[in-house]
């Protein structure tokens, strides 16, 4: 493949970019494209990975016959069967009449399967009869059909990991990947983020009828500099924001940091293996944190009482050091729990040898946490307190939680934080 032939390939699917790994990805496409081996694309989220197939469809012998892209995973558990191989009449509730598959109106066609790590595990076994011999039933069936379709597919996800979790059959993957094209994530094209830059934003200038920005030399090292974990899709989205907000036309680095995530600058949070039952719902993850938190209060409870009957309280706080430092998320005591350390100081006269006798004082009752606070307020009061503890760092906050970053900024939006 000569560089004229790759040039007007790029220019005719609007592909910016000369990186090697691109260009490979490209080579790869054209190669494959007159045949009708599968192919399945990987890469990362937001690296173009649709533009692969609608090449090896329009370059294909398949051009003139349909092309129709699927996204698995936006397609609920339950309809994704009659979305692709179609129904009978009666087939289930709310089946008023028969309804053609994508792969019977794709036939003669390509089918693009985007998120293809997603589909169920029955669908899964379809999908491999329909690789093997073309084959499919309509659901609520049992006429076999034949279909003459291309199958590209597409994933962000490690396939040997989701197979090694049997969320993937691997006879499926071997079939899918006769031909694998990688896209390399942005951050691994250091040479072409400033042309995709410059490109998105004559395109924005044209749209919004205003002049494009330009980035001064230090907004360029920034640009170059930043990690890019959404790709190409991020990139795009961070210069129609400048496009459209700023007046001045020349961006310096000052006012393109402003527009990039801060979060990208926190450590990366390594996520351990966990033998703990998932939980399904925000609200199970809130029970759970608001369980933990009562757990510490009664161990904080119990140490107080330790504390209040024993004359050296060095030595207790010595031995319990560890629940200090988990309730208050210091490597020193703060003034805080040192206060409470002080306790011994104002127990009262009578002696107390045991926790029952304890337990008729008022300010061992003002211990135990209130429980008038409603799901809503807990949860609130949790957010806050985690906001405060990380300084604002909801990525830190969100993995304190057990909720994901985004649930977090819902959540901040919600309560108006």
């Amino acid at each position: 493949m000569n560089t004229i032939d790759l040039q007007s390939i790029k220019q005719r699917f609007g592909i910016v970019g000369n990186d090697s790994g691109l260009n490979r990805a490209l080579e790869k496409a054209i190669r494959v494209a007159p045949t009708d081996i599968s192919v399945l694309v990987t890469g990362e989220s937001g690296v173009g990975k649709e533009s692969i197939p609608k090449i090896i469809h329009q370059l294909s012998h398949r051009k003139h016959a349909k092309y129709i892209a699927v996204n698995c995973g936006a397609i609920p558990e339950g309809t994704i069967d009659s979305e692709l191989f179609g129904h009978e009449k009666g087939a289930f509730t709310g089946a008023t009449q028969t309804r053609n598959g994508y792969f019977e109106v794709a036939n003669g066609g390509t089918i693009f399967l985007d998120e293809v790590g997603e589909l169920p595990l029955t669908t899964q076994v379809r999908l491999l009869r329909v690789l093997e011999n073309g084959e499919f039933i309509k659901v609520g069936s049992s006429t076999v059909q034949k279909t003459d379709v291309r199958i590209v597919a597409a994933t962000n996800l490690n396939m040997a990991a989701a197979i090694e979790k049997n969320k993937f059959r691997e006879d499926l993957f071997y079939r899918l990947s006769t031909v694998e094209i990688h896209l390399p994530s942005l951050r691994h094209r250091q040479g072409d983020i400033h042309l995709l830059f410059r490109k998105f934003a004559a395109d924005f200038a044209a749209k919004y009828k205003m002049p494009p920005i330009s980035l001064t030399e230090d907004a360029i090292e920034v640009l170059l500099s930043f990690p890019w974990a959404g790709n190409i899709r991020q990139l795009r989205n961070i210069a129609e924001q400048i496009s459209v907000v700023e007046r001045l036309r020349s961006i310096n680095a000052g006012m393109l940091k402003s527009y990039l995530p801060q979060i990208s600058n926190l450590p990366m949070v390594v996520k351990k293996e966990s033998n703990e039952a998932e939980f399904g719902s925000e609200r199970e993850i809130l029970y759970k944190v608001l369980f933990d938190m009562k757990s510490d209060l009664n161990d904080l409870k119990k140490l107080t009482l330790e504390l209040m009957q024993n004359d050296d309280h060095r030595e207790v706080e010595k031995t319990h050091s560890d629940l200090v430092r988990k309730i208050y998320g210091e490597k020193e005591p703060s003034q805080e729990s040192k206060s409470i350390l002080a306790l011994e100081n104002k127990r009262p006269a009578v002696s107390l040898s045991n926790e029952e006798d304890a337990e008729d004082y008022d300010y061992v009752e003002d211990i135990e946490p209130e429980e008038t606070l409603s799901l809503h307020d807990k949860e609130l009061e949790l957010i806050k307190r985690s906001l405060e503890r990380h300084k604002g760092k909801r990525k830190l906050a969100a993995t304190e939680l057990g909720i994901s970053e985004r649930t977090l900024y819902r959540k901040i939006k919600q309560f108006d934080l």
